[in-house]
């Protein structure tokens, strides 16, 4: 019989990433039965490689060592290789990870793991080089050392192996007693992760933390923004902790220093990963559909609550990036964009002066570019390229160059495009053309969202991939979703985060659309999230299936997702989700799934808010309820739907129902209900369009102008 680990087996795979490396001579795995099985039966260890496509080090390391025939022959011969997209597998990732963090290592990409046959870890770090280099042993000389080991000290590696595996369990599995509701009180979360957030922010460069790298947070940015809404000037009881009016300083430093810095790219628009320093000038160029989700969600509500236009247009620029690169013809999104082109990072985004001459054909144009980008000579990039970066205000140019602020801002706008068709000549970074049910779900929200900010069509596009993903990736019968479709081929049972990511997207097109369709089948998506994910008896949501169910995944853990990282924590998605839908079913359960994780998680919240981010938003919303604005009408009127767009509501559930309880009995039927839930009792049209604004489960009457809606929750009623 053929050896499985005899050759290469990757190409078979669909993942971008894992063909990439189809031609290595590493005899790589898929993480599947067939590899695994073969470890065990032949006591071979596991080297476990993960990473994803627009990994930077992930290239590097291939280069230097999957590449490499010698490398190469130490790995088959000694060990079974094993490959994973993270993208793909974030459980597989999720509890190695998780070991690199517990041994006080800082984890990241690409994770390199060596594992016994039974998949228990015995070794764990993430690039090596192929040498020797500063106090870090080279990849070639660790592979010799660690199957010396597994041949001369096997007891040694089973005895650290069992520890880990132990280790990994508890930190992941394990769920402390629950609080007292009673002690649960989410003003104290909110309040105690702004004011973390007001701590480690930079006064200075905006942002987070003291030095580089710098993330975009926007979990954090979130926190901000509720804890400016609900407290307002308002001192914490005991005096303590962050004047109130710097949650909104804070906040806007921390978008005016994205928005103006290398972090987003102003030729093309959208963000790219994070800033390689303090001062958000150099990024990491990568694209990932999910930064370009959330940081547009911030801006819009950052726009609500400033009026800065700024804001607003870059949103709009990101939701046009959106779609026109990493948009399927179809109306769902890719993954990434790579940061590499032609082998080098960042090679499509910067500038030399003399690139922007050859591009912009006017010579005062050109003057204005090189001036407001910070465009120079020497560069801030490598070889004297330039990142891109405002640094100079259109008035300042104005003012340097004699000309009128309109002219002044008409040259730039007519110079970007010259700049964008220049651009677009270049070979373009790669693209991972994996199709992801949650991180398509996060995009879904941040258009439906934007479409009320910022104009009607971009709502066409959310609905759009809302279709796409329903249609290729649910299975209504059995309530299934799959996480991954590429060209066709769709693999791999959806986690929490699928079906949370994606519940919000749905009732976020609902928000904006009143499609009672849209609004079924969040209320589909969460009534899995209950039945699949949630275990009653530990009080909490776990990221996989239970272990031997036909999603079930049988690895060393069964993990939590609680803190929000690269993406927000689908436990935190997932609790805010059923809190906002408790008002749509006339049952409590989805109530009692949340209550349960939050007084479970309490203590844990407690004493990290800002890390849990995503939670606290969701504890807040549990304790004092959505900002309710029900509208009873065959359709919103549209100076309605404006003027919701444009403000900050905490919290906000725009619903809308038909006029007559004629209509709202054919929405039952479609629903599945046999009565009207909370929010749509007794709420019918009375005389024409009509309005309920609701909070802190007090409701007004009924109202037939939007304006007075508005002043009832400015009234503190």
């Amino acid at each position: 019989m053929t050896d499985p680990t005899d050759r290469n087996r990757l190409a078979a795979e669909g993942s971008p990433y894992l063909q990439a490396h189809a031609d290595n001579p590493v005899h790589w795995q898929p993480w599947d039965e067939t590899a695994l099985s073969t470890a065990e039966d032949e006591d071979k260890p596991i080297f476990l490689s993960i990473g994803y496509a627009a990994c930077h080090w992930c290239h590097v390391m291939a280069e230097e060592s999957f590449e490499d025939e010698a490398t190469a022959a130490v790995l088959n011969e000694n060990f079974v290789p094993i490959k994973v997209d993270r993208e793909e597998r974030p459980d597989v990732d999720r509890i190695y990870q998780t070991l690199a963090q517990l041994l006080g290592q800082q984890g990241g990409w690409p994770l390199s793991v060596w594992l016994t046959p039974d998949g228990r870890p015995f070794y764990v770090g993430t690039y090596f080089a192929p040498d020797s280099r500063g106090g870090r042993p080279g990849f070639a000389d660790l592979l010799e050392d660690l199957k010396e080991t597994w041949e001369n000290d096997r007891d040694g590696i089973e005895q650290r192996a069992d520890q880990w595996a132990d280790a990994i369990s508890g930190e992941l599995e394990g769920t402390p007693t629950p609080a007292d509701p009673s002690d649960v009180r989410s003003d104290e979360l909110l309040r105690a992760g702004a004011d973390a957030a007001v701590r480690t922010a930079d006064r200075e460069q905006g942002g987070f933390g003291s030095g580089g790298p710098k993330f975009p947070q926007p979990g954090r940015l979130q926190l901000l923004l509720r804890a400016d809404a609900r407290f307002g000037s308002e001192r914490s009881a005991d005096g303590d902790g962050a004047d109130p009016g710097e949650y909104r300083a804070v906040l806007t430093e921390s978008l005016d220093a994205m928005v103006d810095g290398g972090l987003y790219d102003h030729v093309g628009g959208g963000f790219h990963r994070y800033a390689t320093d303090r001062s958000w000038t150099v990024p990491h160029f990568e694209k990932m559909l999910y930064d370009n989700a959330e940081i547009p969600r911030a801006l819009i509500e950052g726009y609500r609550v400033t009026g800065d236009e700024r804001y607003a247009r870059v949103a709009g620029e990101t939701f046009e990036f959106l779609d026109r690169e990493l948009g399927h013809p179809e109306g769902g999104f890719y993954s990434t964009l790579d940061a590499r082109s032609e082998g080098e990072e960042g090679k499509f985004y910067v500038w030399t002066p003399e690139e922007v001459r050859a591009a912009v054909g006017d010579e005062t144009d050109v003057s204005l570019v090189l001036d407001r980008y910070g465009i120079t000579e020497d560069g801030n990039f490598e070889d004297g390229q330039t990142v891109l970066t405002i640094a100079a205000s259109v008035d300042e140019l104005a003012a340097q160059s004699g000309l009128e602020v309109d002219d002044v801002q008409d040259r730039l706008d007519r110079a970007r495009e010259q700049l964008f068709d220049a651009r677009s000549e270049r070979t373009r970074p790669p693209r991972d053309e994996k199709i992801l049910a949650g991180w398509n779900g996060l995009a879904i929200s941040a258009l439906a969202e934007g479409s009320l900010a910022l104009e009607d069509d971009i709502l066409d596009r959310a609905v759009d991939a809302l279709e796409f993903v329903r249609e290729t990736l649910w299975d209504e019968d059995s309530g299934l979703l799959k996480r991954r479709f590429i060209d066709g081929d769709v693999r791999v049972e959806g986690y929490l985060e699928d079906y949370a990511f994606l519940a919000r997207g749905a009732l976020d097109c609902y928000q904006a659309s009143g499609d009672p369709d849209q609004l079924a089948f969040a209320l589909d998506l969460a009534e899995e999230i209950e039945s699949r994910f949630f275990d009653e008896d530990a009080g909490t949501l776990y990221f996989t299936e239970e272990a031997g169910s036909d999603a079930g995944t049988d690895l060393l853990a069964r993990p939590q997702e609680l803190t929000d990282r690269s993406t927000p924590s689908s436990a935190g998605v997932a609790v805010d989700v059923l809190v906002t839908l408790d008002e749509f079913v006339p049952h409590d359960r989805f109530g009692v799934v949340a209550g349960a994780v939050l007084e479970t998680h309490h203590s844990a919240i407690a004493a990290d808010a800002l890390q849990h981010a995503s939670l606290v938003l969701g504890s807040d919303r549990d304790q004092h309820g959505s900002t309710e604005l029900t509208i009873a009408a065959d359709e919103i009127p549209a100076e309605w739907r404006e003027r919701v767009g444009e403000v900050y509501l905490p919290a906000r559930v725009l619903a809308r129902r038909p006029a007559t309880e004629a209509g709202l009995a054919e929405w039952l039927d479609q629903f599945g209900l046999e009565d009207a839930p909370p929010i749509f009792a007794g709420r019918a049209a009375d005389g024409g369009p009509t309005i309920y604004a609701c909070r802190e489960f007090t409701c007004s009457q009924p109202l037939q102008d939007i304006e007075d809606a508005l002043a009832w929750f400015d009234s503190g009623a």
